[in-house]
């Protein structure tokens, strides 16, 4: 049994992003290649244990079928353990792939249940985990089944995530400089604390900034703060001196009146500096200057490490910041580390995907990682 992370956007029954399901695909080969029957599992998306066909895998058991060149027999059973899927895996042959559907159509998945693990570890023998962006959670699929399936061990993208992420904070090649971005401090409260110890340099830009520049004593007029961590903002700026680290946060701000309206529409912008946002604007990106700023200190850098996007990328008018965040990584030679979610969706739309050298695959996954947590997932394994 093969957990993978097949949670994948779709829009209009078609697959929007593929990385997740390309990042499976040389495990798979492996196994197929060396004669083994593999089953595989996944979830979709939240179906809080209730069908939802909108969330079925069956759109990604074709698009595998393609990818691999042999048929993917999709297992459609509503509670995934069902006759389709003990009548498929029984008439497998060797190099056989069988895929189960959702497995949080049952709601005993996300509460790691004992009957659910049971079910699922009853179709196999092994047990390989390459899900790494399910790795922080304890459910029965990442950790339920590794109590009856022997040997348990990680996939080839499992194994990849762990190297390149566990390098880049435990033995990084310095300069260490790492961009945090996205829309809350309280998303990456752990993550900002742990990494100034760990690196030289720490950006901060995104709706996040905001909360910092306000902790400065900033007017920031409407723009996103958390008001509750101001405290917390300044804790961390002091903490940044008494380490000696290096913290920057935007010097210039692109400003507009309202939030795009829907994401995508054309607004007019102005950029002024950060000190010096009117009370009834908000900042959405970061400036032309605070570009410059951090794309220098992106190109001397040895390791980056970069989670979450400058400003409103799904607007072209507010994706500057990210692109030139993204274009400064493309450009150096320094080993490149994108930490999954919307930095990977923007590095990937943008067109910046194949520059990096890797990008993680499991957004809070990865958060939870550079937090300095353990992963569920990957505790439980026999070999990582």
């Amino acid at each position: 049994m093969v957990r993978c992370d097949f949670n994948v956007p779709i829009k209009d029954g078609k697959i929007t992003d593929e990385t997740r399901i390309k990042g499976a695909l040389p495990t798979i080969k492996k196994l197929v290649d060396d004669g083994a029957k593999v089953i595989l599992c996944s979830h979709m998306g939240k179906p809080k244990g209730e069908v939802v066909p909108s969330l079925s895998l069956a759109p990604v058991a074709a698009r595998l079928s393609e990818l691999l060149g042999k048929e993917v027999v999709f297992a459609d059973d509503d509670n995934v353990v069902g006759e389709n899927a003990k009548a498929a895996v029984a008439a497998m042959n060797d190099g056989d792939v069988v895929l189960l559907q959702n497995t949080r159509y049952r709601k005993e998945e996300t509460k790691n249940e004992e009957n659910f693990s049971k079910e699922l570890a009853s179709l196999a023998e092994m047990f390989v985990n390459d899900a790494f962006g399910s790795a922080h959670r304890a459910h029965c699929s990442t950790v339920g089944v590794t109590e009856y399936l022997s040997p348990c061990v990680s996939g080839y993208l499992m194994g990849k995530e762990l190297d390149f992420l566990g390098s880049a904070i435990d033995s990084p090649v310095r300069p260490l400089v790492a961009i945090l971005g996205g829309a809350k401090v309280s998303d990456k409260l752990n993550v900002i604390s742990n990494l100034l110890e760990k690196c030289d340099t720490l950006i901060i830009g995104g709706g996040m900034a905001y909360t910092f520049l306000k902790a400065k004593g900033y007017e920031v007029g409407t723009s996103l703060v958390d008001t509750d961590k101001i405290d917390y903002c300044k804790e961390m700026m002091a903490k940044a001196e008494e380490l000696g680290k290096e913290m920057l946060l935007p010097i210039d701000t692109v400003i507009t009146k309202d939030f795009p309206d829907p994401i995508d529409a054309e607004i007019s912008v102005e950029t002024v500096p950060s000190n010096a946002i009117p009370a009834d604007m908000m900042g959405l990106d970061i400036g032309e200057k605070t570009r410059e700023l951090f794309a220098d200190k992106v190109k001397s850098a040895k390791t980056v490490v970069w989670n979450g996007p400058m400003g409103v990328f799904e607007n072209p008018i507010l994706a500057k910041g990210t692109i030139a965040v993204a274009s400064a990584l493309a450009d150096t030679d320094a080993t490149t580390i994108i930490g999954g979610g919307d930095s990977a969706a923007a590095v990937n739309t943008l067109g910046f995907g194949d520059k990096m050298s890797h990008i993680s695959t499991g957004g809070g996954a990865s958060m939870e990682f550079l937090e300095g947590k353990e992963l569920p997932g990957v505790a439980a394994l026999d070999d990582k």
